[in-house]
């Protein structure tokens, strides 16, 4: 279960240019390095989110054992535990999915075995960008793209910063100007530049309402700010409008996604614009990309073999199919930090979790299994997806800890399932 590291797998002797995998920036000039009681710091990179995910990893003599119902246990056992509750499961959701590449694909073949749903942690954001994309089409750019071609950044409803605090070291270039505007919120904080700050305490369906009208026929409405931004994009060799998917105002998001596609689409008649979603965090889009190339369709899909795809984004939200106890078994997959099990799932669920060493699961009556994975980028090599889809980056182990990967789990499981 545990064989030697392959190269891939194999901590890199020089940590310097490491490939972070806490954000879909994936940052990958980090020097990382090991302090005195064994644990990981980048002292050389500000970056919060960086700082507050390293924190979370564990030295590697500290991981913890499986467990079955709360007692220490060994991996084999556990194994043979989960493959119990998967097989006498019929409806199970395999929830979480903060995974890599392989991670995804070898989950997919387990769910297609025993007739699972697939979701993600960030799954309400993921649906409503994709459900925006499967209706109205989309007009995307490319982070590097943004770097080296727009003149004219519009932010709108959201603070960058917040979840990717390097967004404008790596969106931006010192080399070119480049004007900023943020619609719809302030100035984020963490832009030092001069920028624009327009229509902040709108309604941002209204705003969304107007700039779309203006976009599509020229006509003047009474938002003169936003009379002056058309012309400004309309003088700008390439604009860039970033939003973030999880900011936009819920329950309605999709609507605001495809109107600020149809106003880059609209756009493009004239001059050059792209749309950049920030999104796409904790192996969201790497899970998301691997489910559509494997069955056709993204992710809130049941998959099972020998029968048709179902997919629904809507009655198969992880929150839905708790609400209307629509599952009878939970595969939680949380690799890169210990995500807590939905706060609303019914303790009697049965629960194999595939978890970040460093979690702990409350006292459950239902039967519960966790066995501690490696983490993608720290104790295991693997593959994820950027933010903007167009890069697939690999991460090399910064540390030997011993813990299996998720694919590597998942694929014991897949052999020990028991014909029907």
């Amino acid at each position: 279960m545990q064989p030697s590291p392959s190269p891939e797998q194999s901590p890199s002797k020089n940590n310097n240019n490491w490939t972070c995998p806490f954000c879909p920036l994936l940052c990958d000039d980090i020097s990382l390095t090991e302090t005195a009681n064994a644990r990981l710091e980048a002292p050389h990179t500000a970056c919060p989110r960086l700082a507050r995910s390293l924190a979370y990893q564990v030295p590697p003599d500290a991981n913890r054992t499986s467990e079955i119902d709360g007692r220490a246990t060994d991996l084999p056992e556990a194994l043979s535990q989960a493959a119990h509750i998967l097989t006498n499961a019929r409806r199970p959701l395999f929830g979480g999915l903060t995974t890599d590449v392989a991670g995804a694909r070898a989950l997919y073949e387990l769910a297609a075995t025993h007739g699972a749903i697939l979701n993600h942690l960030h799954g309400d954001a993921l649906a409503a960008a994709t459900i925006a994309m499967q209706d109205r089409g989309a007009f995307f750019t490319t982070l590097s793209e943004v770097r080296s071609r727009a003149d004219l950044i519009v932010v709108f409803g959201c603070e960058p910063s917040r979840r990717y605090p390097r967004f404008y070291e790596r969106a931006l270039s010192d080399s070119r100007k480049v004007e900023v505007v943020f619609v719809g919120c302030k100035q984020d904080s963490a832009y030092t530049g001069a920028a624009d700050s327009i229509l902040d305490r709108d309604d941002p369906f209204d705003t969304l309402a107007l700039w779309s009208a203006l976009a599509e026929s020229n006509r003047k409405p009474q938002a003169q700010e936003l009379v002056a931004l058309t012309e400004r994009i309309g003088r700008a060799h390439y604009t860039a409008i970033v939003y973030e998917p999880a900011a936009l105002p819920v329950p309605h998001a999709v609507l605001a996604i495809e109107a600020l596609h149809r106003i880059v689409k609209a756009i493009n008649r004239t001059v050059r614009a792209g749309a950049l979603a920030l999104g796409g965090d904790d192996g969201a889009l790497t899970v998301n990309q691997s489910v559509t190339w494997l069955s056709g369709f993204p992710l809130r899909t049941r998959v099972a073999y020998g029968m048709p795809l179902d997919h629904d984004a809507h009655r198969y939200s992880t929150q839905s199919l708790i609400a209307k106890k629509d599952i009878d078994a939970l595969l939680w997959v949380s690799s890169f930090a210990p995500e807590p099990l939905p706060a609303s799932l019914d303790e009697n669920v049965p629960v194999v979790v595939l978890g970040h060493a460093g979690t702990r699961l409350e006292k459950r009556p239902g039967p519960t299994v966790f066995i501690p994975v490696a983490t993608p980028g720290i104790d295991d090599g693997g593959h994820v997806f950027r933010v903007d889809s167009s890069v697939v980056a690999h991460l090399a182990a910064a540390r030997a800890s011993g813990l299996p990967s998720v694919a590597s789990v998942v694929t014991e499981l897949i052999a020990r399932r028991r014909p029907s």
